[in-house]
């Protein structure tokens, strides 16, 4: 069974992540206090998740020490293989969630993490965007079901 292990969230575009403890999930609108929180939200941006395992395994293969945070995902996951769950409603704790697409890399995480090959290496385990189906506080330690 899959569980959080991180939970990051940022005010505005380009900022630093801060990680905390436990977020706000608002039926159709997002999490709380991050910069893609807005009423009426397009489903596929109300909450992004990835598994720390790939970003393990990227960070090995580069080299390298990039803080699962700073991959830009609200809720780092383990034990579970996200891309299972596209098209699929699931819990995460109490919070039920829609997966609706894959994340893609972009080349603006790829520029600020400073890894040429991060688009390459991310293109089908970048995680999920999903859609937020029930109100709820999302925390770390919480199951995904």
């Amino acid at each position: 069974m899959g569980q959080v292990v991180q939970i990051g969230i940022v005010n505005s575009k380009g900022d630093r992540i801060q990680n905390v403890d436990v977020v706000e999930a608002i039926k159709g609108k997002g999490l709380l206090n991050d910069r893609k929180f807005e009423e009426n939200n397009q489903n596929e941006r109300q909450v992004t998740l990835i598994e720390i395992e790939n970003i393990n395994h990227f960070n090995k293969i580069s080299k390298t020490n990039i803080p699962a945070v700073d991959f830009r995902r609200n809720i780092i996951t383990k034990n579970i293989k996200l891309n299972d769950l596209l098209d699929k409603e699931f819990f995460v704790g109490n919070v039920k969630l829609k997966a609706h697409d894959l994340c893609r890399p972009c080349k603006y995480l790829q520029e600020k993490l400073k890894q040429e090959n991060f688009i390459k290496e991310f293109l089908h385990t970048g995680g999920l965007r999903c859609e937020i189906m029930s109100s709820g506080k999302i925390s770390i330690g919480d199951l995904i079901k």
